[in-house]
């Protein structure tokens, strides 16, 4: 009976709840949910806040620092402001952090997310357990505030053999959430009149450990299964160079997926986005004449300096300009034919790719934990309301009420 909470808790509070049936019409983000705090419950410290030698002044994994004035439950960190002040943190295993997310998401007219859910993890019982908490928190809260919400299984650190990790787990959460019985979870997305699972990290030439036999082993798992599928590919993907590859089925097993989304955070910036906007043009014409939906990819900026102290240099590697970057992007494919979008991320202060409401003031800055502050100018939902708007601009475009 707890199982089926999740999905029907606010069923008495609504006649008929909103029910997500596909993704075209959407501007969905990816939520990562991977923050955890030493005193959050979940016995696994200060993960991916962390740097490589612990979560300390000098030493962190993320660069922007989330604006927690709306949060109910914070947790003290081991930075302070220049007034001395410490600085505090969420922790997404928190119903009510992943409350407030949603809530904005309402608020600011963002359709959803899809939640990520990393192999790895799901071989760890303390990191299972964390991303199984913060799925049934976006679960509940999904159907609260009637967004969507998709789960994506992240292939990144995946040894070969760990198909079965996935095709195992949607399984499970197929069973525990009714994810076929779409009346008892509305809220999750839907695509072809299936339950969509979207995967990341097929064909990238970086040194994995699995390769296309494991992809197609999950891709036609899941089709059996009964889902549709949406595959999360390398920017250069159809020419098979630079970050992909160069193996023919690469594509075959594209065709075997319902949706497209090339990974496209690092390609371009401001200025070389124009270059770039033919890319994505022939993409989209590919996808087509192949009878794929594509997701375009926006994100608003990029930047890992604390990551890779000292490689790097510091600050944002991708500026955001205020927005113009974000935006731009939003409008373009708005405009050029794009019947959904998929914005990375929602909540990713590591590569400073967060939409969500990020602080202007941050902690004291010392070399590996140099934090980059909301630009001046904007306000800390400047994002979500950029997000919101090319969601309200594509709707019209597609005539969708």
């Amino acid at each position: 009976m707890a199982i089926m909470l999740v999905c029907t808790l606010y069923v008495g509070a609504q006649t008929s709840p909103k029910s997500y049936d596909s993704y075209t019409g959407l501007v969905m983000a990816g939520y990562q949910g991977w923050f955890s705090t030493p005193e959050d419950g979940g016995n696994r410290g200060w993960y991916h806040y962390q740097g490589k030698e612990g979560f300390k002044p000098g030493s962190t994994n993320v660069d922007l620092w989330p604006d927690v004035s709306e949060y109910e439950k914070t947790y003290e960190s081991p930075f302070t402001f220049e007034n001395g002040e410490k600085a505090r943190l969420f922790s997404p295993r928190d119903y009510s952090t992943v409350d407030t997310h949603f809530r904005w998401m309402k608020e600011y007219n963002i359709d959803g997310v899809f939640v990520q859910r990393f192999v790895v993890d799901q071989k760890w019982p303390l990191g299972k357990a964390h991303h199984d908490t913060v799925l049934d928190n976006a679960m509940k809260a999904a159907r609260k505030y009637e967004r969507a919400v998709c789960v994506m299984y992240d292939l990144s650190g995946m040894n070969a053999g760990d198909e079965q990790v996935v095709l195992r787990d949607i399984q499970q959460l197929a069973r525990k959430y009714n994810l076929f019985d779409h009346s008892q979870c509305p809220s999750y997305l839907y695509h072809k009149g299936k339950p969509l699972v979207a995967v990341f990290g097929m064909g990238f030439n970086d040194g994995r450990k699995y390769g296309f036999n494991e992809t197609g082993k999950i891709i036609q798992g899941l089709k059996r299964l009964g889902f549709s599928v949406m595959i999360s590919v390398p920017g250069y993907w159809r020419q098979m160079e630079r970050d992909t590859e160069r193996d023919a089925r690469l594509h075959q097993q594209i065709r075997q997926c319902d949706i497209l989304l090339p990974w496209y955070v690092g390609r371009y910036n401001e200025q070389s986005f124009e270059a770039f906007k033919q890319h994505i043009l022939v993409d989209m014409r590919w996808a087509e004449a192949n009878q794929i939906d594509f997701a375009p990819l926006c994100f608003p900026g990029f930047s890992w300096h604390n990551m890779h102290f000292p490689r790097r240099g510091p600050g944002e590697e991708i500026p955001r300009n205020k927005g113009s970057f974000f935006k731009k992007q939003l409008n373009f494919n708005v405009s050029n034919g794009a019947k959904m979008i998929y914005i990375a991320m929602f909540d990713e202060i590591d590569e400073g790719t967060a939409i969500f409401k990020i602080a202007r003031k941050v902690p004291k800055a010392s070399p590996g934990s140099e934090f980059v502050p909301l630009e001046r100018g904007v306000s800390s939902d400047h994002y979500l309301k950029l997000a919101g708007k090319a969601s309200k601009k594509l709707k019209k475009k597609l005539k969708i009420k």
